[in-house]
């Protein structure tokens, strides 16, 4: 579906950050298809006191280095119709605080900073009204709607986040509360959709989007060289390697039983999972992390590619991108089973425990295969950012600002 017809002034808010640009991320994705249409202001994430101090998670070096790079400016343009803002404000560090009012007061207080500092900027690009999408933020973005009085105010639900513990603590009772005052409420998945319908009946499902350019088996040269030394056949998972996601107990378990199998790990580890015990199993390996543009080649090289994820409060939910990724390199695909699964199962197969997950391996293996690599390519790029953003901006032209009925 294509992007709505009129034009609209659109404010975005996030946790992420912009110039974080060797991770993929769906908002700064949507910013940008959005800009094609419409005007953007991007509210980079603003630095907090312990981020400044500690410098641990090495986000103030980046913004340090953005604004170096654009002489200091906190208002940059990014395109042609795109702006980013990095709020010169920080904000103090309160999620550690019990949950209560002194909490909320002071989350006021840190949004009132960040809120006079975007109406400032929308004042300077001379807009009259815009629209609000607030990026999965239920604690930073909570007081934003009150504060800058957006035309429409949505919330854009990718994630459970309430999983975790960072956002759990002050989520479980703010998230409710801010579906419920948002005008609207855009999901990229129906299971995520339907949770958020329980708080807010303006839910809608948007479906996901996926940048794929890169991801075409006719741009592959060659197959990496630490990939080529491994022999056939390459069962082989890309992505983050995190115990939170992913299931290390069914990947030791489909090693283990098929010796013969080389299973090949592409992505950065955490300390949560199991890297010493998959380490221990001779077919098995762990060839790090590698950039976007490097991983199409890598996919190329496989026979088969997996996503053992973890069934819990995080993924249940959860849109996994690297499928579309898998699917528009034509690749099959063996999958753990879940409800946002379910949308692929024509073309993947979808396993409940590990002896199925380990059968239908060796049926791909044998040739037995749901789709062509043809009809998999070409169902993965339904799932572009055009038709998402389409859908999320026909959806609030048609709830927000209907056509005028024609004068009798």
């Amino acid at each position: 579906m294509g992007i709505s017809s009129k034009k609209f002034n659109i404010v975005i808010t996030s946790r992420q950050i912009w110039e974080e640009t060797h991770l993929g991320s769906n908002i700064r994705d949507m910013a940008r298809v959005l800009s094609q249409s419409h005007q953007v202001l991007f509210i980079n994430d603003p630095l907090d006191w312990s981020t400044v101090i500690s410098q641990k998670s090495g986000r103030a070096q980046l913004r340090s280095e953005f604004l170096a790079k654009h002489q200091g400016q906190r208002l940059i343009q990014d395109g042609a119709n795109l702006w980013v803002l990095s709020p010169e404000s920080v904000v103090a560090s309160i999620n550690w605080m019990p949950d209560g009012a002194l909490y909320d007061w002071l989350n006021r207080y840190n949004t009132k900073k960040i809120a006079h500092e975007i109406t400032a900027a929308v004042k300077k690009l001379g807009w009259d009204s815009f629209i609000l999408i607030n990026d999965n933020d239920m604690l930073q973005g909570f007081f934003m709607k009150e504060l800058l009085q957006p035309k429409v105010a949505v919330y854009y639900l990718r994630d459970n986040f309430l999983a975790v513990d960072f956002w759990r603590k002050h989520g479980l009772r703010l998230e409710p509360l801010l579906m419920e005052k948002v005008d609207m409420i855009a999901s990229n998945s129906i299971y995520l959709a339907n949770q958020a319908a329980r708080y807010n009946p303006q839910s809608v499902y948007v479906g996901q989007g996926c940048d794929l350019k890169l991801f075409d088996s006719n741009k592959i040269d060659k197959i990496p060289a630490d990939l080529e030394a491994i022999p056939h056949p390459r069962v082989g998972y890309a992505g983050a390697l995190t115990g939170l996601r992913l299931d290390g107990a069914l990947i030791e378990t489909v090693a283990a039983q098929r010796p013969d199998w080389q299973v090949v790990l592409i992505g950065s580890t955490d300390d949560s999972f199991p890297v010493e015990r998959l380490k221990a199993l001779p077919n098995v390996h762990f060839l790090g992390s590698k950039t976007p543009q490097q991983i199409p080649a890598y996919l190329e090289g496989m026979d088969v590619l997996i996503n053992p994820q973890k069934l819990n409060e995080v993924t249940i939910g959860n849109y996994p991108r690297k499928i579309d990724e898998y699917l528009a390199m034509g690749k099959p695909i063996v999958a753990v089973k879940t409800e946002t699964m379910d949308l692929f199962k024509d073309h993947v197969n979808l396993a409940e425990n590990s002896d199925q997950f380990i059968g239908q391996i060796e049926d791909v293996l044998q040739g037995k295969q749901l789709s062509s690599p043809e009809a998999r390519i070409a169902f993965a790029h339904e799932h572009s950012w055009e038709n998402s953003v389409g859908d999320l901006m026909n959806a609030i032209e048609t709830r927000f600002f209907p056509k005028a009925l024609p004068k009798k």
